[in-house]
């Protein structure tokens, strides 16, 4: 018996095979590239998607025999994109994805209205599902008109799965259509938006069965006929289920594209004037609030890319030994940033440069930055009680040692750094799976991974990049300005 756990990113598509106790079986992933029409827009074609899963799969049945014993199936998927189907169910435009900032001025005007942040928890930040509809009726409106169902990503391949119209709740919490404390499609919410409920996809917690798959997929698959479909997760909330973030104080840490500091919550705590977002968790009755900034690793990537050196070697010429701040600064709003700022429009900048400067600097400034820009989550998470005393740090940034240890110290607290190579969101998702189809508790099942190293502060150098952190939040006002001029 196996499960089939999917991870539906932004840059490609993964599948993980599992076996019923939890062990990796084989994994496949599939690259896609978005598109940029025009500036501050992201879309994807979902028949990348599609694609994608249809070629991992080829290579699975061909591979490994496990993949014919598959029982169940869960997606993860990311966050917040708008999938539109007509009637019939076929696509009408491309996703509009989370990174996408065209709706600034629609988000704004919904964040202001009374039962907005009051229902769905959150401030309605441009990249959320809401306001994309929004300015779909206002600048598409033939398009908007023939809308019969909005599916976030990870919805629309249970579609595909399923031929059926489903959703969890940890990836809807994400629309600011959902009454996020009551775990429903909130009618006030819809209408704020120009929406109707019929519109929005069945909801089902991300354990709990969705459907089964569909007889032809089956078939052409080598699958039997009672293959289940579980609800699945957004990426964030199918990562935290594959670290074993489910309880109150569990969290981790996410150099990633963006970056993320989640922290599992027992109960609903919303704190929209933070710019925190509370989100249902993937699994019954549990909640968890995470702040996010648009670009992490993008960061350390923008700089590879002009410099010519790889990310791994930037930070391999730093060294071991953890450099004390040197008064140069970056502010890492290449793509504006949502906590703690909501701003769509900053960008960023290089502050304190002279002619001895050099790329060891630059690097070692957009490293601090992106620590700084993580610090504002902490300090966020700290206002509404929920700042841990121990993070699992992961996400392609976490290879670095340097960027770890500097991190602690920004942070104040050690980082756990998971041993194996299987704790992301294919891991989260498959356990989702495991559990729709009865063969674990969710306690049993979701459970941290064996550490491997922990990563503690360097107490010697805490002051001096508290300073430093101290003047990082206040060139902020300054890069607004620079902005306006631009």
């Amino acid at each position: 018996m196996s499960i089939l756990g999917i991870d539906l990113g932004t840059s490609g598509l993964r599948a993980l095979l599992i076996d019923e106790a939890g062990q990796p079986l084989a994994s496949v992933t599939r690259d896609y590239a978005s598109d940029h029409p025009h500036p501050g827009w992201s879309e994807q074609d979902p028949a990348k998607w599609i694609e994608a899963l249809e070629s991992a799969v080829a290579e699975l049945k061909a591979d490994c025999p496990a993949f014919a014993a598959v029982q169940a199936i869960a997606v993860a998927g990311h966050m917040h994109g708008a999938t539109l189907l007509d009637a019939d169910g076929q696509v009408i435009r491309p996703c509009i994805l989370w990174n996408d900032t065209r709706s600034h001025a629609q988000a704004a005007a919904l964040d202001a209205l009374a039962p907005v942040r009051a229902l769905s928890g959150n401030i309605v930040f441009p990249g959320f599902t809401a306001p994309k509809l929004v300015w779909m009726k206002d600048q598409e409106p033939q398009a908007f008109a023939r809308v019969a169902k909005v599916l976030l990503p990870a919805a629309y391949l249970n579609f595909y799965l399923t031929g059926d119209f489903v959703a969890d709740l940890s990836d809807s919490a994400g629309t600011a259509w959902l009454d996020v404390e009551k775990r429903d499609w909130s009618e006030p919410l819809l209408a704020a938006g120009q929406m109707r409920h019929d519109q929005m996809p069945r909801l089902v917690e991300g354990c709990q069965v969705a459907g089964q798959l569909r007889q032809e997929l089956a078939g052409r698959w080598g699958l039997s006929s009672s293959v289940i479909v579980a609800g699945g997760a957004g990426d964030n909330a199918a990562a935290a289920c594959g670290i074993g973030a489910l309880n109150e104080g569990q969290g981790f840490v996410s150099l990633g594209t963006s970056g993320v500091l989640l922290v599992a919550r027992n109960g609903y705590h919303p704190a929209p004037e933070t710019a925190l977002h509370t989100f249902c968790h993937a699994l019954p009755q549990r909640w968890y609030q995470m702040g996010v900034m648009l670009a992490a690793s993008a960061s350390l990537s923008w700089l590879s890319q002009i410099s010519g050196r790889s990310p791994q070697d930037l930070t391999a010429a730093l060294g071991d030994d953890l450099r004390p701040p040197s008064g140069l600064g970056f502010l890492p709003y290449l793509a504006g940033e949502r906590t703690p700022h909501n701003d769509a429009d900053v960008r960023g900048v290089f502050y304190g440069l002279d002619t001895a400067t050099t790329l060891d600097n630059l690097c070692h400034a957009v490293l601090t930055g992106v620590a700084f820009g993580l610090r504002d989550s902490a300090e966020a998470l700290r206002q509404v009680g929920a700042y841990p005393d121990a993070l699992f740090a992961i996400g392609g940034g976490s290879a670095s040692r340097y960027w770890l240890r500097l991190l602690a110290t920004v942070l104040g607290v050690p980082l756990m750094v998971p041993g194996g190579s299987e704790f992301g969101a294919a891991l989260g998702a498959a356990r989702l799976g495991l559990v729709a189809a009865g063969l674990g508790g969710i306690e049993a099942v979701m459970t941290p991974p064996e550490i491997r190293e922990v990563i503690k502060p360097d107490a010697d150098l805490a002051d001096a990049y508290q300073q430093a952190y101290l003047e990082f939040r206040h060139a902020y006002p300054y890069a607004k300005q620079l902005g306006a001029l631009g």
